[in-house]
């Protein structure tokens, strides 16, 4: 058996091959896991954070920031525009209160339940 190490579009990968006899089929390659990447840092929350967090339902691009920290918002006010399927999904308020903390930027890439703004 030899071992090789092999790189493909920047992802390493350990792979073995048998020599001798061939039953005509390839074994399967064991795919070594790709070495983790740096997870980006967390942006700057704007101000305290409140009591009421508003998460994002599901992994998407954020498009827009409707509301800013200190704004009055109602239950249902779209606060932050999240594209996730190449649709654009308003993030509303959860509850009537006060912006205090949006956590998110314009272009950030986030994940299901990460928190996008927090109200009081």
């Amino acid at each position: 058996m030899k071992n090789y190490t092999i790189t493909v579009n920047g992802n390493v990968y350990e792979v073995t091959v048998e020599e001798g006899t061939s039953t005509g089929a390839a074994p399967a390659p064991r795919a070594a896991a790709p070495a983790p990447k740096a997870a980006a840092p967390a942006p700057a929350p704007s101000g305290a954070q409140g009591s009421v967090a508003v998460t994002a339902p599901m992994p998407g691009k954020i498009l827009g920031i409707k509301a800013e920290p200190g704004k009055a918002v109602a239950k249902g006010e779209a606060i932050i525009v999240l594209e996730a399927m190449k649709m654009e999904n308003e993030i509303v308020a959860p509850a009537d209160g006060t912006i205090a903390s949006i956590n998110v930027s314009v272009g950030d890439s986030v994940e299901a339940g990460a928190t996008l703004a927090t109200l009081n």
